[in-house]
């Protein structure tokens, strides 16, 4: 999809679409970094090879699109950003840190793609929008407080655990906030392309041989499985659906997506009966849906 008129309905299910990928690859990748078959920095250029190779093949399904040479410092930067940081900071904080930190860290990054986007690209901080981010976050929090299922591997999140994490919601919060000038400038194949080729580039050097000597065939299917969703839903097309739906709504609205999440392990929970409904957590949903509402609702909702 290439710049035009936005389309809100296109915004909101790309975003939404994303971020449910992304509330389900929180327990693969949780359960990747217990087994130990492959390092932070080697996981990472997995995903980044394996997006890179799919988004320059679907390259060729699309218009082609000359980019700008002035332009890819910015792609760059936004690889470095949106990317590599973003995704090293979380795979290696998994083993310093509880379950229930990692989401609650992780659902301040509409807080902070909010203040981004007022710094950077003038997006209204409106009382409204700040009220329905807030409500969201109270919503957020109370079903993460309320969740029963066991949270096993470390006991506390450590101190570098916590540093990573906030690096972590800040990266994708820059990412989101600062880059959508410059993401609705191209179509999505062509940006992403880029992204993905220089992420690969910049992580090849430290992860080759790991990734060289892995024993794919000795690897039990089912951790397989978890890597093939790591590469294809998580990264190719959940990278795909974030900038479609930053194209067409805002960035902190985009953001607020992110408060899915808990909502996903809450329901997975529910389902296999490792945590139970309640009424404290039927009005934290609520209020989470509230809260998006509110910012959809925001001045300058849309472009």
């Amino acid at each position: 999809m290439s710049a035009g008129k936005p389309n809100a309905l296109i915004g909101h299910l790309a975003a939404a679409g994303a971020y449910v990928i992304f509330g389900l690859n929180i327990i693969f990748c949780k359960d990747l970094s217990r087994s130990g078959i492959l390092s932070p920095m080697a996981l990472f250029t997995l995903r980044a090879i394996g997006a890179s190779l799919l988004f320059w093949l679907a390259s060729a399904f699309v218009p082609r699109e000359k980019v700008d040479p002035a332009d890819f410092p910015k792609i760059i930067l936004a690889a470095l950003i949106g990317f590599v940081s973003v995704q090293l900071s979380f795979l290696f904080a998994l083993p310093y840190a509880k379950a229930i930190d990692i989401a609650l860290v992780s659902n301040l990054s509409p807080v902070f793609t909010m203040i981004f986007a007022a710094m950077f690209i003038g997006e209204p901080m409106t009382w409204k929008k700040i009220l329905g981010v807030l409500v969201s976050l109270a919503g957020v929090i109370v079903i993460i407080l309320d969740s029963t299922h066991a949270d096993g591997g470390v006991e506390r999140t450590t101190w570098v655990g916590f540093v990573l994490l906030f690096v972590n919601a800040i990266s994708f919060a820059a990412y989101l906030g600062i880059f959508r000038p410059l993401i609705s400038k191209y179509h999505v194949v062509t940006f992403m392309k880029w992204v993905f080729l220089f992420s690969f580039l910049s992580a090849i050097p430290f992860s080759a041989r790991e990734i060289v000597c892995f024993d794919f065939s000795g690897t039990d299917p089912k951790l397989l499985g978890e890597l093939a969703y790591l590469v294809v839903m998580a990264t190719f097309v959940s990278y795909f659906l974030i900038p479609l739906a930053q194209k067409n709504i805002r960035p902190t609205l985009v953001s607020m997506y992110s408060y899915l999440q808990p909502i996903i392990a809450a329901i997975i929970g529910i389902a296999t009966g490792m945590d139970s409904m309640s009424v404290l957590k039927a009005v934290a949903i609520v209020l989470v849906f509230s809260g998006v509402w509110t910012v959809n609702k925001s001045r300058s909702a849309l472009s």
